[in-house]
């Protein structure tokens, strides 16, 4: 029996899972098992598991990151039991977190100086929405009241915007008025707006980067259209930028393009730093532009956790590492960084979008020159090739490659596209080997085999 323990612990048979009972008796999946088990046995059976996931570099769905260097999982081991609310613990951590909010400023052109910007880290781009969208109707609230009018039918107005304004308008009850999307068009146009907004508008939301195509809606053009309706109307309605993607980008592939806070009507800016910031899942960004754009009552003030704690979020606890990483990120890469990456990104787009375009049956929607490093693609005469962009993806999908179709938002919707994304880390080789196998994909479609199901093995 001695013998026995010291092989154990010395690493024998009874350390590997596959040598064990567990390869035989899997562990409780849905109740808490009675008693312990080694961690190494754990592990493996969870890593086995999880190779069942798909593979994120072959993610071209997704905005997010999907690489890290070495040095940003150091600091995030580093940075595990940080708790970024906890500045009085943590002031380092806190002092980094205001770094990055003033490096945004700057890079967005917020009228603060001096390290006074006004803006908070937050777990994504949905939550910093969100809490922009809470500024808006606290604003709006405010100044209703102050006149004695009602405050009980607040309403949004945007074009085709991700879920979490959705989310947003449902949770805090704010009527959603999304405007339909024109023949033609791929977001917001400015004509339409006097057509949507009244006295009840809290804001218009202009998207950086539309999830659906990813083009950036006009939202200079916006803001003068609202100027307009304020000389006609004297309705004074503040613009919101959706920049999860687009803030990230347009300072460096688009610097000419006004569309931040040099735009005066512009309120807030929310962003995503685990996107095209290129951080680890789990950090947004949130700024306003001065004080005066985020009222006092939506910041919260807490002692015990040591000290005065200010703090504005929809969560409390949550990780710093990612914040760390994006600070990291501003020091390692610089503005000259991050323009080579996305420069080359773009130009990565780009190729993929003339071999799409060379491909026969598809009509592009956009194609990675102006705005996102992506492509957005529909079928030219869906009745005629005898298959969809469904199928597409289906088979795209047997080699691994996550490349959605989805329909676009009304009054669009009988038009399905597809859409790729080229993030950090998708290299030309990549997209090359995706080239290939949509050919491959498509020849196969057009044979009428969508599933091969008579080939019964590899071709050598």
């Amino acid at each position: 029996m001695a013998l026995h323990k010291a092989k154990e612990q010395a690493g024998g048979p009874a350390d590997d899972v596959f040598a064990s009972p567990l390869s035989e008796r899997p562990l409780s999946k849905r109740a808490m098992p009675e008693l312990p088990t080694p961690p190494n046995i754990v592990f493996q059976v969870l890593r086995n598991e999880l190779l069942l996931d798909g593979n994120a570099a072959q993610n071209l769905a997704t905005f997010c990151t999907t690489w890290a260097d070495d040095e940003v999982r150091r600091l995030l081991d580093l940075c595990l039991d940080k708790n970024i609310v906890d500045k009085d613990e943590y002031p380092q951590t806190a002092e980094i977190e205001s770094r990055c909010v003033n490096i945004l400023a700057n890079l967005w052109h917020a009228p603060t100086g001096g390290g006074n910007a006004v803006g908070c880290s937050t777990t994504g781009s949905s939550e910093a929405a969100m809490l922009c969208g809470l500024a808006l109707k606290w604003r709006w609230r405010n100044r209703r009241r102050d006149a004695g009018l009602p405050t009980d039918r607040p309403n949004l107005v945007c074009g085709p915007v991700q879920v979490c304004w959705e989310k947003f308008a449902r949770y805090f009850d704010v009527e959603l008025r999304q405007v339909p999307v024109e023949p033609g068009a791929t977001g917001l146009e400015p004509h339409q707006l006097r057509h949507y907004v009244d006295e009840n508008t809290i804001g218009v939301v202009a998207i950086l980067g539309v999830t659906y195509t990813c083009t950036y809606e006009p939202v200079a053009e916006i803001a003068a259209e609202l100027d307009r309706i304020q000389a006609e109307t004297g309705l004074d309605i503040p613009v919101h930028v959706d920049a999860a993607s687009g803030g990230f980008i347009a300072p460096f592939l688009h610097p000419d393009l006004t569309w931040d806070f040099r735009v005066p009507r512009v309120a807030s800016i929310n962003s995503s730093g685990h996107k095209y910031g290129m951080a680890p899942l789990g950090v947004g960004w949130a700024l306003w532009r001065d004080a005066a754009a985020l009222p006092p009552d939506l910041v919260f003030h807490v002692s015990y956790l040591g000290g005065d704690m200010p703090t504005l979020a929809l969560n409390f606890s949550r990780p710093g590492g990612q914040v760390i990483a994006q600070y990291y990120l501003f020091l390692r890469l610089g503005r000259e960084g991050y323009r080579r990456v996305y420069e080359a990104c773009a130009h990565t787009a780009q190729h993929l979008a003339r071999q799409i375009a060379d491909m026969g049956p598809f009509t592009l929607l956009y194609d990675g020159a102006g705005a996102l490093p992506a492509v957005s693609y529909t079928l030219a005469d869906p009745d005629s090739v005898g298959w969809s962009l469904y199928d597409l993806s289906d088979l795209l999908r047997m080699r691994g490659w996550q490349v959605p179709s989805y329909p676009l938002p009304p009054d669009r919707q009988e038009t399905v596209i597809q859409r790729v994304l080229v993030r950090h880390g998708v290299d030309r080789d990549e997209i090359e080997l995706l080239a290939d196998d949509m050919r491959r994909a498509i020849k196969q479609l057009d044979d009428g085999h969508p599933h091969d199901a008579n080939r019964a093995a590899f071709h050598h």
